[in-house]
């Protein structure tokens, strides 16, 4: 089974960085989707980051210009690299994967995923 597995959370002052790291075990397929997560407390989760095999990104606009994901092959690895960290951005961050659609459907990520780390805790002060 895929495995998941985060690291990188903790506590920073408001406009800090931060880097979170998911090493990704036992990945199956010849391509992936990938994303980030987050969710604070009494609020919904938020997509805030998407890497797909082709090198194509997406992000949430509460975090464009400040995040990027991305992801090291060797492992594989996939960061998050978070720069000016805002008290807004204090949530519990997942990592998560899927597999795209098939190729007739052009390798889409269809954004449901179905594989996602523990969580890493990140709180920021003001």
């Amino acid at each position: 089974q895929v495995q998941m597995v985060e690291s990188g959370g903790g506590s920073v002052e408001a406009g800090g960085p931060l880097r979170l790291s998911c090493v990704v075990r036992r990945w199956p397929h010849n391509r992936y989707c990938l994303g980030w997560f987050r969710q604070a407390p009494g609020k919904e989760r938020e997509g805030i980051a998407h890497l797909a095999s082709d090198g194509s990104t997406d992000y949430a606009d509460s975090v464009k210009g400040r995040f990027t994901i991305s992801l090291d092959n060797t492992q594989p690895t996939l960061y998050l690299q978070m720069n000016s960290l805002e008290p807004e951005d204090t949530a519990m961050y997942y990592c998560a994967a899927e597999p795209p659609l098939p190729p007739r459907m052009g390798d889409a990520c269809p954004r449901e995923y179905v594989y996602w780390g523990q969580g890493t805790q990140v709180t920021v002060s003001s």
